[in-house]
């Protein structure tokens, strides 16, 4: 009974939210993140980009010509899919946790600003047995791809190969399709590197103050760490060191530890049962 009402109260607050999404009531209206990415259907991808300024898309043109199809829906339709998107993947995650985990600030701000760390939490879960779903960390925020050092660290070549093979194959049609937008991403990270990555720069919103070099390096232990010995759960904050900048709402990829840690005491409570059942096979 408990999981069933944990169940329902969380699908109705994420219908309510994503009527509200689709009528354009105010406040509710604006997804920072998602109008961004929505803005993509002009064409002009990098016009006047800068990290922390509202509107601009920063991804690889490969992330836009992804949601072309979808780009094309009015703003209010486009922001409530993805709210919907948003809310489906932290059930996913959390199943009857995902109501009170809202209370969770950068997890509520996560859907309230339509970014892509709820889907990195689910990438990272499905990406240990489905490595090519890291392509998503390299074709967005490129440096979050840092946790394929797991593969690398515990010699696991063919999922190394994977993520990277499949990244550098969108990577490759993308190009070829738009090699101008390509170009000008390339401009965009080289001049935005400065700014992103320094202890501080001009925005809007809370972030970590600490410049990306030196989060890397600890990024590159935690992984490390992670892979020695076997703590898959670890992977989602190293991933979160890795932003190029870490926003509040950055926090939601820790979303990712439950499911793994989860995981990870069933495997070790019951093997044989864990090893025949999808979700434990995915989390541990």
């Amino acid at each position: 009974m408990r999981n069933r009402l944990a169940r329902d109260g969380f699908v109705i607050l994420a219908v309510v939210f994503v009527l509200l999404r689709l009528f354009a009531v105010k406040p509710w209206a604006d997804s920072v993140d998602a109008y961004a990415y929505w803005t993509t259907r002009d064409g002009v991808f990098y016009d006047g980009a800068t990290t922390g300024r509202i509107g601009s898309y920063l991804y690889s043109p490969a992330f836009a010509q992804l949601l072309t199809p979808l780009v094309w829906l009015p703003i209010a339709m486009f922001t409530a899919l993805w709210t919907a998107l948003n809310s489906a993947t932290l059930w996913f995650l959390l199943r009857r946790w995902a109501l009170p985990s809202l209370l969770f600030l950068p997890i509520a701000l996560e859907v309230i600003s339509g970014n892509v760390h709820l889907l990195y939490a689910a990438a990272i879960v499905v990406g240990f047995r489905w490595p090519a779903a890291w392509a998503l960390m390299f074709l967005t925020k490129v440096t979050p791809g840092i946790g394929v050092l797991w593969f690398l660290v515990r010699r696991e070549w063919r999922s190394l190969a994977i993520a990277l093979g499949v990244t550098t194959a969108i990577a490759a049609v993308s190009y070829l399709l738009d090699a101008a937008q390509w170009a000008r991403w390339g401009d965009f990270l080289r001049t935005d590197a400065t700014s992103a990555g320094a202890a501080s720069f001009t925005t809007v919103g809370w972030y970590v103050p600490i410049g990306l070099a030196p989060r890397l390096v600890v990024a590159v232990i935690v992984v490390v760490v992670a892979a020695l010995t076997g703590r898959r759960w670890l992977v989602p904050v190293a991933v979160v060191l890795a932003m190029p900048v870490v926003w509040l709402n950055s926090l939601a990829v820790l979303a990712a530890c439950v499911p793994l840690w989860r995981g990870a005491r069933e495997a070790a409570a019951d093997p044989i049962t864990s090893a025949v059942r999808p979700s434990a096979a995915i989390a541990s």
